[in-house]
């Protein structure tokens, strides 16, 4: 069943073909897209697919490449091994693919940072980490070991597991931005385990994922300022509820509540090549914000 969700996944997200540059990591040749602006050195923005996608597939399916080239920032869309992530969850405990035995995605992320800062290309005070799914796991998983590296994180249509929490121990406080849906059928809003059949159990609830972000950051207990944004798009099925935190200064930490919307990152377009297929496995993508667009305005206020 696990191998029928993957094919449906890749069909309805598949991009076209691009050309990756690539970098040895541990002997393993690994794969990656870029996209920088001519004025050097810029921001830095690594965005992580999802399971059974690729960076050429998040690339084509997000408005990444367009805010990048509006606000002048570079862009780098790594591939995981096997289109998958190895996060700080256990096997078991994932949907989908999972990368090989031995795997370290986080060497990986570090290099290719390292790699963009050496050559000056990258400014090293203005990196950020981004992911959906498992790519927002993977990005919980470099914030919990790499922390200094980055100056935000912004975690898509994911929460916690207890294994993930009890492994992440950040260097420093980190402003992070958290995306969930509350009809999302595989990382359910609540906790547990979702209602596909291909779910597994396991999650926290989206609230106890942001009080652990509170916590770390150093933030008062509960929330601050609760908007309800605009509903721009009637027939999308859903609104987009904006929680705040009451946080020390450069430590923010706020939960775009993403209200009946699936397993799927808010977007003005499609983030699917098939968008009813997406939408019976996946659940509803909201359209009233796009979430390239809201990540970057969070990020660039953290340098």
């Amino acid at each position: 069943m696990i191998r029928i969700v993957a094919i449906v996944a890749a069909l309805a997200f598949a991009a076209g073909p691009a050309a990756a540059e690539t970098i040895e990591i541990g002997g393993v040749a690994r794969t990656f897209l870029t996209q920088f602006p001519d004025l050097k050195p810029a921001p830095l923005v690594i965005v992580l697919h999802g399971n059974t996608q690729t960076g050429a597939d998040i690339k084509t399916r997000t408005s990444w490449p367009l805010v990048a080239n509006r606000e002048r920032f570079g862009v780098i869309f790594p591939d995981g091994l096997n289109r998958a992530w190895a996060d700080l969850r256990p096997d078991a405990k994932r949907a989908g693919r999972v990368p090989p035995k031995g795997t370290d995605d986080v060497s990986f992320i570090v290099k290719l940072v390292e790699k963009y800062v050496a050559d000056g290309s990258a400014d090293p005070k203005r990196i950020y980490v981004t992911g959906l799914s498992n790519g927002g796991a993977m990005t919980i998983a470099l914030v919990c070991a790499r922390a200094e590296l980055f100056a935000a994180a912004a975690s898509v249509i994911i929460n916690l597991t207890d294994e993930a929490a009890a492994a992440c121990h950040p260097s420093r406080p980190m402003p992070m931005l958290m995306m969930n849906g509350t009809a999302d059928p595989l990382i359910p809003f609540e906790g547990g385990k979702g209602s596909s059949r291909f779910a597994v159990d396991g999650f926290w609830p989206a609230m106890k994922t942001l009080a652990f972000w509170r916590k770390l950051n150093g933030c008062e207990i509960g929330d601050g300022a609760v908007t309800d944004l605009g509903d721009r798009d009637h027939e999308d099925q859903s609104t987009v509820t904006r929680i705040e935190s009451r946080c020390p200064p450069a430590r923010d930490v706020v939960l775009y509540r993403v209200n009946g919307g699936g397993h799927r990152m808010p977007s003005m377009f499609s983030d699917a090549r098939f968008p009813r297929i997406a939408t019976a496995f996946f659940g509803p993508q909201n359209h009233d914000i796009d979430g390239a667009e809201t990540i970057w305005a969070f990020f660039k206020r953290f340098p």
